[in-house]
């Protein structure tokens, strides 16, 4: 091998490992086995992929832009903690734009997508025996698309799908921490499917997705013991429509 050869190698064997260490990291955050606030030892890591701390570092940097690792000076790389902060005003948000588009989906949802919803669902009740928070939240953003994605108003999916992403780079699971509203959340499903089916207005199927999704980040705000936040209070201000009263 020539030295120009060895020397165009070098940086491609680099990144191979880089990015080896970012889906390795990415991962074990993602599902859990690295806890937030916890600290990543570059070293230990390069050690377990058998490379240096060098691809690790870029590994790290990248999740440091996806808002998933911090590092500090003297510090080190850490996990992310939660920002509560960006969560709220995402899951507000979706909340309302989410409920118009699906409202606006119901008359287009054919039975057999509402039957692959029903089928999520059950999955998800399922998997509850030995709970898995990755993949409820996978299945839970599948059966939230289903329903949305028929939305004929183009611009109103788009903030949808923006809303889905940003709650990507926020934490793949809250469902890990307050995991009871996992079983309520498939109730909220159900019925969020028997009003679709039955032909409900608009407004109630709005009404009741925006219920749904205020429902989960009441209850992490509820379980992290602080004060009324502002989706606390537009939860419980949001009228839950139920069969025979308000």
């Amino acid at each position: 091998m020539s030295p120009s050869t060895a020397t165009a190698s070098a940086p491609t064997e680099s990144a191979s490992k880089s990015q080896i260490a970012y889906t390795l990291l990415h991962d074990r955050i993602v599902a859990g086995e690295y806890a937030p606030g916890e600290r990543l030892v570059l070293s230990r890591v390069g050690d377990e992929i058998g490379a240096s701390v060098v691809p690790v570092r870029e590994a790290i940097r990248r999740l440091e832009a996806e808002g998933m690792v911090t590092f500090e000076r003297n510090v080190g790389a850490r996990v992310a903690e939660i920002d509560e902060h960006a969560y709220r005003e995402t899951m507000e948000t979706l909340s309302i734009v989410e409920g118009a588009a699906v409202s606006l989906a119901a008359p287009f949802i054919a039975p057999r997508d509402l039957a692959t919803a029903r089928s999520i669902n059950e999955r998800m009740r399922e998997i509850l025996e030995d709970f898995d928070p990755v993949e409820f939240t996978r299945l839970n953003e599948r059966f939230h698309r289903l329903l949305s994605d028929p939305c004929p108003n183009s611009h109103l999916a788009d903030l949808v799908d923006r809303g889905w992403k940003r709650l990507s780079h926020l934490r793949s699971s809250t469902f890990r921490y307050v995991p009871g509203r996992a079983r309520d959340s498939i109730a909220e499903h159900a019925d969020i499917l028997r009003r679709i089916g039955d032909g409900a207005s608009a407004i109630e199927i709005e009404l009741a997705v925006r219920h749904h999704r205020l429902a989960t980040p009441h209850a992490y705000l509820h379980r992290s013991d602080r004060s009324p936040s502002p989706v606390d209070i537009a939860a419980s201000a949001v009228p839950f429509i139920v069969e025979g009263g308000s």
